[in-house]
């Protein structure tokens, strides 16, 4: 089970100069290129400036979209594939987080098509053609910078859903810790939470792992519960804001997947949160994660709490396995709700159980069920969701 195939071409521009080569790395790719951004904080911290002067010195055509939503909309992407396609665009720069990112790849995408681009998601048409996506990250988090997956939802049919295609993997990104100070201390644990969550889903596998891979998996994850907290404590902390930025890349780059053949759980789980109540992803992760593992610790599944407990927050080995394993779902309780101050349950942000049945069935998909960790069926999923109301 452990063969597979090892390729991230996306160049990584990283430190405090990472901006400086914007200009000649887009130019490499096309003389016109579009912006994407969100709500205009680039333009409050500086990157705007820098990123316009980088490729207007290369030049480069600028065109430009801006207000590209948390949990992006499908309307956003068609916008952008329109300004693409009336102006003969070829190549996108996304600045901003994996809102924005992840927007930006299936723009690259549908500006190769001639369907609607939600057509990538309903009918799974393959993203591929597409345009080069390059990227300046402001956030650590999704880890979209380099991957080739993105989630898009559609307000009109309540869904939140994925796909991607190498074509869509970022060509450069840049990544300067420096960026990220000016991230709030919500949004900078949310993100830890959503980095941590990429680790687990690979972590938490249903087939033999490769020892190599899951060691570096816990030092990720030991690297986001030291950081985290410091980043929100100290903003312009660049230690700390430098280890986040980079695990999060290495969380979900397909590096550390390549041992894990189970699907990801927390995550469809979660995505029905955010289709129905437009929710920061990283809280629903935080939400939901201990109440899932707390479902499916069985003695068939303990050896691998046994493990995080052990490697991760260092609890006594010679304990019994059952024990350090609630031990660890303990931990990472902590974790979320007290080192990163996450509200602990969803009555807290005024969810309640109205749309658990309809959540869990889309949760599971067209095979109703989700192959995970530990199999899940819609009325498995709707109990964890119920889990989730109290603390």
């Amino acid at each position: 089970m452990l063969d597979f195939t090892y390729n991230i071409p996306t160049k990584i521009h990283f430190g405090k100069d990472a901006l400086d080569f914007v200009g000649e790395e887009v130019k490499k790719y096309s003389d016109k290129v579009l912006i994407t951004y969100g709500g205009g904080s680039i333009k409050k911290n500086g990157v705007y400036d820098k990123v316009i002067s980088e490729l207007k010195n290369s030049g480069v055509e600028i065109f430009e979209l801006s207000g590209i939503e948390p949990n992006p909309r499908i309307d956003s992407v068609r916008e952008g594939v329109k300004i693409i396609k009336e102006n003969n665009i070829g190549a996108i720069l996304a600045v901003g987080g994996g809102s924005t990112i992840d927007a930006s790849k299936f723009m690259a995408a549908g500006a190769c098509a001639d369907f609607d681009p939600w057509e990538f998601i309903s009918k799974g048409k393959p993203m591929s053609p597409a345009i080069p996506l390059l990227s300046v990250l402001t956030m650590a988090a999704t880890g979209s910078e380099m991957d080739n997956g993105g989630v898009i939802t559609n307000p009109q049919t309540k869904e939140k859903l994925s796909s991607g295609h190498e074509d869509t993997r970022p060509k450069v990104s840049f990544l300067n810790p420096e960026i990220t100070y000016s991230v709030s201390k919500f949004q900078t644990a949310c993100g830890s939470s959503d980095i941590l969550s990429h680790i687990f889903e690979s972590y938490f596998n249903v087939d033999d792992s490769m020892f190599m891979l899951d060691r570096i998996m816990e030092s990720l994850m030991k690297t986001v519960i030291k950081y985290g907290p410091i980043a929100m404590k100290d903003p312009k902390n660049y230690e700390a804001r430098a280890n986040l930025m980079w695990a999060s890349s290495w969380a979900i780059n397909d590096f550390i997947a390549n041992s894990a053949k189970a699907s990801w759980t927390v995550h469809p789980i979660e995505h029905e949160l955010s289709a129905f109540y437009d929710i920061t992803h990283g809280l629903g992760l935080a939400i939901l994660t201990p109440r899932w593992m707390e479902y499916v610790l069985s003695e068939k599944t303990v050896h691998k709490f046994y493990d995080l407990g052990v490697n991760v927050f260092d609890i006594d080995k010679n304990l019994e396995q059952m024990e350090v394993a609630k031990k660890a779902i303990e931990k990472t309780k902590e974790f979320f709700f007290e080192s990163l101050g996450l509200d602990s349950n969803l009555r807290k942000i005024n969810i309640d159980d109205e749309y658990f049945e309809q959540m869990s069935k889309k949760a599971c998909g067209k095979n109703g069920k989700i192959n995970g960790f530990v199999e899940l069926k819609p009325e498995d999923v709707k109990k964890i969701y119920q889990m989730c109301l109290e603390d």
